[in-house]
């Protein structure tokens, strides 16, 4: 049985896997039923994720993904760009001391997951551990915190590449990883913190404008839901 925790958790990783969309109707019971708990539980756990920026509540309609505003969008980069540059411009410092070679092992492996997902058809995948690198460094770099927070950003910027359908390609995202650790590994963070800077900006460009699609509501929901199989 599911915990209230393990919901949110499974709605978040679906959105970063772009596999909930913004606008998605996530209706109680239909949740309820998928989980095996009650309706007490998935309400307080879309609560949780409300209270998170994920989801809304509309009157007399449930419960449903957020649909990001143009305003919210810049936030979210804007919010992005601050914790990522800093956390990599502080790097040195918090590495001192420490072997630098497990962080750049942790992250080079991340790396080849990501390639491999590119070169495989499992399109959900690819677009979790897309996202999951910036978790990633921030854990190797040693922000607990901030790593918490990067997810929830990580997870509003999916939204709205979502939302405003994102032609920034896979291919292109996992260079620009693989050119950040190669300046970590040569110990140039200031220059790995530039390298963030014009990632994240190249994400936020490739943003162009929302459509969407439906299919039967309930399979979506338990194919939507499944777990990532990917390893942390």
């Amino acid at each position: 049985m599911a915990t209230q925790t393990e919901i949110a958790q499974r709605v978040v990783e679906a959105i970063l896997a772009q596999k909930l969309a913004p606008g998605e109707r996530l209706g109680e019971q239909a949740l309820a039923d998928l989980f095996g708990v009650s309706r007490t539980l998935v309400r307080e756990a879309l609560m949780q994720l409300q209270a998170r920026g994920f989801v809304e509540v509309r009157t007399r309609k449930g419960w449903y993904v957020v649909e990001p505003s143009i305003e919210q969008a810049r936030d979210a980069f804007a919010a992005r760009r601050a914790v990522e540059a800093g956390l990599l411009g502080q790097a040195e410092g918090r590495l001192e001391g420490k072997p630098l070679q497990g962080v750049l092992k942790r992250l080079r492996q991340h790396i080849r997951e990501e390639q491999a997902a590119i070169e495989g058809a499992d399109a959900a995948t690819r677009a979790f551990l897309l996202a999951d690198f910036h978790v990633c460094l921030a854990e190797c770099l040693g922000h607990r915190l901030l790593s918490d927070m990067l997810r929830d950003l990580t997870a509003r910027t999916t939204l709205v590449a979502t939302l405003y359908q994102s032609t920034h390609d896979a291919r292109a995202s996992c260079a620009d990883h693989a050119r950040i650790v190669a300046a970590i590994e040569r110990g140039a963070f200031d220059h790995a913190a530039a390298l963030m800077l014009e990632h994240i900006g190249n994400v936020e460009d490739a943003l162009g404008h929302s459509a969407g699609a439906s299919a039967d509501a309930h399979e979506k929901l338990r194919a939507t839901l499944a777990p990532l199989r990917v390893g942390r």
